[in-house]
C-alpha cells in the first residue's frame, strides 16, 4: 500500500468519497455505452444524452435540456449545435417567439436513437445483473432519495 505523500496533512480519501465513487461508476458505465456509438455515429456522450432527453421530452428548450441532464449549459449548447448541423436535431421557435427555441429529434436523430437506446439498455442490464433483486430495489430507492433534492 502506498504511503501518504503528505503525512502532515489530511488529504481527502477519494477512494472512499461518495461523489468520487459515483462519478467513477457513472463514467465507467457511460464510457462502455459510448464505445458502442461513438465510432459508429460520431456522437459524444453529451450529444447522446441530449438526444436521449429529446426522445423522452420533445419540444424542450436548450435551457430545459441542460436542467434535465444537470449538464453544463455551454456543453449542451455545443452538443446541440453539432446535432443540428448533423441533421439529428431540429430547432424551431415556440409559438413564433424567436427568444425561445423548441428542439426535437429529426428522422435521422430518431434512427440513431433507435439503434443506440437498445444498446444502452443492454449495458444497463449487464451492470444491474451483478446485483440481486433486493439490491436492485434498494439501489433504486437510494438513488431516488439522493436525487430527490435535485428534482
Amino acid at each position: 500500500m502506498p504511503k501518504p505523500s503528505h503525512p502532515d496533512r489530511l488529504p481527502l480519501e477519494l477512494e472512499s468519497f461518495l461523489p468520487y465513487r459515483l462519478s467513477i461508476l457513472s463514467n465507467t458505465i457511460s464510457q462502455a455505452i459510448a464505445d458502442d456509438y461513438q465510432q459508429r455515429h460520431d456522437l459524444t456522450v453529451t450529444e447522446w444524452r441530449v438526444m436521449a432527453v429529446l426522445a423522452r421530452f420533445d419540444g424542450l428548450s436548450a435551457r430545459e435540456v441542460a436542467e434535465r441532464t444537470a449538464m453544463d449549459k455551454v456543453a449542451v449548447s455545443r452538443a446541440l449545435a453539432r446535432l443540428v448541423a448533423a441533421g439529428r436535431v431540429s430547432r424551431g421557435t415556440h409559438d413564433g417567439d424567436k427568444r425561445r427555441s423548441v428542439l426535437g429529434l429529426t428522422r435521422s436523430g430518431w434512427n440513431v436513437h433507435d439503434e443506440v437506446a437498445p444498446l444502452a439498455r443492454q449495458r444497463e442490464r449487464e451492470v444491474l445483473a451483478k446485483l440481486d433483486a433486493d439490491e436492485r430495489a434498494w439501489l433504486e430507492r437510494i438513488l431516488d432519495k439522493l436525487l430527490a433534492p435535485a428534482r
